[in-house]
């Protein structure tokens, strides 16, 4: 188990926690690895109501981290898949209730896998954003389906195209976030609620989620697969190659010949 993921259980809580502030908490390979272990287990302990994902106050991710990344690029393998697809495939499946509680800057996955959670809690200084044509990619997690259904395609095609980051407010409006409160109370209100989910009906909350789930279930995973060839196509490409180095040597990309 990675250090960087902090697995704990409290009751019938189970919380994952990003633990990796001096690199911004930026996920690793070993850190996906964490989460969909966690993921994968609580799926199957039936003493685990609900799981809780959160970061720091001041930080929740700042999404993948690049120089990992360039080191490791997440490949299917014989063994089985990338970690990180790992994991977004335990949050798709996830059968229990999960609660998010997000703090300061949200970037890439820091933000889609929000979309994969029941509730999610805000702080006034949340920061999310979508970079990933920036960084010569294309979304990942199911967000080219489950953004433009939930905020509908213009406003999900500014977010998921110009990639430029969007504040509390607007990801309220948007329907991303279920409330905003101060930073230094998110992740008490999120274990809060979370608690209030464990303590209620165990199968009602599976079903009804279920239920809320199931019309585009089929879909989303088609869609996932499909966002993933793509996605690893453009991981190989020259336009991700100049992002990610250009993000190493602090510079502005080129992408005139792409």
């Amino acid at each position: 188990m990675s250090d960087d993921i902090l697995v704990h259980r409290e009751g019938a809580v189970l919380t994952l926690t990003f633990n990796r502030l001096d690199k911004k908490n930026a996920i690793t390979a070993a850190m996906y690895t964490a989460l969909a272990d966690a993921l994968e287990s609580a799926a199957k302990d039936e003493a685990v109501r609900a799981v809780v994902i959160q970061g720091h106050e001041q930080i929740f991710t700042a999404g993948n981290d690049l120089q990992d990344f360039k080191e490791r690029p997440p490949v299917n393998t014989d063994a089985g898949p990338a970690p990180v697809f790992r994991y977004l495939e335990a949050m798709r499946t996830f059968p229990k209730p999960i609660v998010a509680a997000v703090a300061g800057p949200a970037v890439g996955i820091g933000t889609t896998l929000l979309l994969h959670c029941d509730l999610v809690y805000a702080g006034d200084n949340a920061a999310f954003s979508l970079p990933f044509v920036n960084l010569g990619l294309c979304p990942e997690a199911g967000s080219s389906e489950l953004l433009p259904r939930l905020v509908g395609y213009a406003r999900a095609a500014e977010k998921l195209m110009l990639g430029e980051a969007f504040y509390a407010e607007e990801a309220l409006d948007m329907g991303l976030v279920s409330r905003i409160l101060p930073p230094h109370e998110v992740n008490g209100f999120a274990q809060a609620q979370a608690r209030k989910l464990a303590d209620k009906p165990s199968a009602s909350l599976r079903v009804t989620k279920m239920l809320m789930k199931q019309g585009n279930d089929a879909a989303l995973k088609s869609i996932m697969d499909d966002e993933l060839v793509h996605f690893g196509q453009l991981l190989r490409g020259p336009a991700a190659r100049e992002a990610i180095s250009a993000f190493m040597e602090r510079r502005k990309p080129d992408f005139s010949k792409f």
